[in-house]
């Protein structure tokens, strides 16, 4: 036991060990402007802007947006499915699907007229802008959106788009619903698609799939779609568009066919 006091005793004498110790646990040994960990300051949200920009500029990121030839936009939505009458309007529930109204049993449950292919035809163009989704665009505890032909968001999202200098080059959709058959409906849905984005046939698809029986969409109790847009620079070329309608405004037929 002596020894090994011994031992420690020399240890603490040794001047390396305490030049060591000196520089881990003290700052005497260090400038006084110099503190012993660096500093990270916190980033106030008046400051939090030119701290990124500066971490860009260091990065060779350049401050101003890129001014893209293409831009591509993914969209997806879900709604619920009843029978029986909304309560809110006393009505049965109602099935659209890219602005066509389809007879079925079972309708939409939605602040607005739960159009699941023209809202999710929205979020692609938003996406593809890079800007806040549908639910932040037209939120459901706006009453202005309460019942709201979905048309109106579609023509919205267009209007920025063009506002940015593009345009729809074009457009695949898919909804997945097991019933009703969308086949019989598929052409009429995609005139009216064709119409509110102002492209040509050629340039947009649609695609109708069953969920296998499978989940909530395979058991009828829900509907779901899905859509990859592609935006082009518009040049004031006509090639690709549809010639129609112009400007964006929803005039052009969201609401044209009940089936």
């Amino acid at each position: 036991m002596s020894s090994l006091r011994a031992s420690s005793s020399a240890l603490r004498a040794s001047p390396v060990i305490r030049a060591i110790c000196a520089a881990l646990f003290s700052t005497a040994t260090l400038p006084s402007d110099d503190p012993p960990f660096p500093a990270f300051p916190q980033a106030s949200p008046s400051t939090a802007p030119r701290r990124r920009a500066a971490v860009l500029a260091r990065a060779g990121v350049p401050s101003a947006p890129p001014v893209l030839p293409y831009r591509v936009g993914h969209g997806w939505d879900l709604h619920r499915l009843e029978e029986g009458n909304n309560p809110d309007t006393g009505k049965p529930y109602e099935l659209w699907i890219g602005g066509v109204k389809l007879e079925h049993t079972r309708g939409c449950v939605a602040h607005s007229d739960g159009d699941v292919l023209l809202h999710t035809v929205t979020d692609a163009l938003l996406g593809a802008l890079c800007l806040p989704d549908i639910g932040q665009q037209f939120p459901d505890t706006d009453p202005r959106w309460k019942g709201q032909s979905s048309d109106v968001f579609v023509a919205a999202a267009l209007d920025l788009c063009k506002e940015r200098g593009y345009r729809v080059a074009n457009i695949d959709c898919t909804v997945v619903a097991e019933r009703p058959k969308l086949s019989p409906h598929k052409e009429t849905i995609r005139n009216n698609l064709c119409a509110l984005l102002e492209c040509h046939p050629s340039c947009v698809n649609l695609k109708a799939k069953t969920h296998e029986k499978v989940d909530a969409v395979g058991e009828q109790r829900a509907i779901s779609a899905e859509a990859v847009v592609l935006l082009m620079r518009d040049d004031g070329s006509s090639e690709g568009a549809g010639g129609g309608g112009g400007g964006g405004g929803g005039g052009t037929g969201g609401r044209r066919a009940e089936v």
